[in-house]
């Protein structure tokens, strides 16, 4: 995240991006406040919010702490952002990285509803943002540097896995 904060035409937003609340927000100590901006619990809000800053020219890094979360996205995610480019006769290309987890069942289990894994569906329904589930630690940087290097006109999906933030 301290790379992506580097380049300053980047802005990260969701929920916990300013205050601790998930196991994310302790990715983002480093990542200067005036890039970050904290919403409340409204998330397809702030997908629209998203594609609004990609379409403005900076590169939002859209956070959902979990996938259960994501799911009140998917309106804009699959027939806003995904479409857009065939919406606009290629008129517009935003680039956003949306970032999620399935959220971590140790060491103490949420439940159903804040553990869900919904990335192969997802994958299934998308046409042109590339969706990517991180395995390994040594996956992370390169998936980040990907998203954001791309110039594809592609939005980029990262999925990482709640548990791992303390067991890898």
């Amino acid at each position: 995240m301290e790379w992506l904060a580097s380049h300053g035409d980047t802005v990260f937003l969701g929920q916990a991006v300013e205050v601790p609340g998930t196991a994310m927000f302790n990715t983002l100590t480093q990542v200067p406040v005036a890039q970050k901006l904290e919403l409340p619990v409204a998330e397809e809000m702030q997908m629209g919010m998203a594609i609004g800053f990609a379409m403005g020219g900076s590169v939002p890094i859209a956070i959902y702490p979990r996938w259960n979360f994501l799911l009140l996205a998917i309106n804009q995610l699959v027939n806003h952002l995904d479409r857009i480019s065939d919406i606009s006769n290629q008129g517009y290309a935003p680039k956003v990285i949306i970032r999620t987890s399935i959220g971590s069942e140790r060491p103490l289990n949420p439940q159903h509803q804040h553990i869900g894994d919904f990335t192969d569906a997802v994958r299934l329904i998308l046409q042109s943002i590339e969706v990517i589930r991180l395995e390994e630690p040594e996956e992370i940087f390169p998936a980040y540097q990907r998203a954001y290097q791309r110039i594809d006109g592609h939005s980029t999906l990262i999925v990482e896995y709640g548990d791992y933030y303390n067991e890898k």
